[in-house]
Formats: C-alpha cells, sequence, structure tokens
C-alpha cells in the first residue's frame, strides 16, 4: 500500500453514520488493521463523528488515510470549536466528569489523537486520529 494514499472522503449527517462504519471497517481491513484493533478503530471514527453531528453543527467531513505505518482519520465539524481541555483524564462520570466520553473512548483505544480549529474564524474542530498498521 502507498504511503500517504487516501482511503476514503466523505461529507455526512447523522443518516450517514452506518455508513461511515462499513466504509471504514471495509477499508480499515483493507490496510491491514486486524481485530480487535479495527473494531476499536471503528467505534472511535463512529464516537467522533456523531459528537461532529450531535454537538457541532449537525454535519461533517471524514477523512481517512493511509500514512507511513498508520491509518489515520480526520474529522473536520462546523461548530463553535473545542480543544483537547474538554476531553477527561478519566472516564466520564468518573470524578465529576459528565461530557466527552465519545473523545475520551477515541484517546483510550488510538495511539494519538489531537484537537485542531478548522481553516478560518469560527468554523469548527478537527479532530486526527490514528492507529498503528501491523509491521509500520
Amino acid at each position: 500500500m502507498l504511503t500517504n494514499e487516501r482511503l476514503c472522503r466523505l461529507h455526512f449527517t447523522s443518516r450517514d453514520l452506518p455508513r461511515i462504519r462499513i466504509e471504514v471497517e471495509e477499508c480499515a481491513a483493507s490496510a491491514g488493521l486486524g481485530e480487535p484493533r479495527r473494531g476499536e478503530f471503528v467505534v472511535a471514527v463512529d464516537a467522533v463523528a456523531t459528537n461532529a453531528v450531535e454537538h457541532a453543527g449537525g454535519t461533517g467531513r471524514l477523512l481517512l488515510r493511509h500514512l507511513a505505518g498508520e491509518l489515520e482519520c480526520q474529522v473536520e465539524d462546523t461548530g463553535p470549536g473545542f480543544s483537547e481541555d474538554v476531553i477527561p483524564e478519566l472516564a466520564p462520570g468518573v470524578a465529576g466528569a459528565t461530557e466527552g466520553r465519545g473523545l475520551w473512548l477515541a484517546r483510550l483505544v488510538t495511539d494519538r489523537l489531537s484537537v485542531e480549529p478548522a481553516d478560518g474564524p469560527g468554523s469548527g474542530a478537527v479532530v486526527t486520529f490514528a492507529v498503528r498498521l501491523p509491521g509500520g
């Protein structure tokens, strides 16, 4: 597989979430990501995409790529934006955290996760996360 290969690019709303899970599952399998990591990665993608729909404008854009031994996903939304500070260190519900469950889970099951502002003022956030591929 080529380095920096785009595997999937989707614009989505809530109706598209089941299709995203299927697409990501298929792309992750073809990229060589085995179970249980593939299932964990699909859960992370679903959690971040669902957050974009529910908390950040109702739509999002997803980009899935194979980059230098990693499977990387970027989810961009059109909400008010946020920073990594909102991701609780402990499981939500422990130590008073009531929000951030999806992002907490995504951080837990991936090898890296970052949150950056989207291009332009007030134009949302980009959550980028990745898992290492076998042999990567």
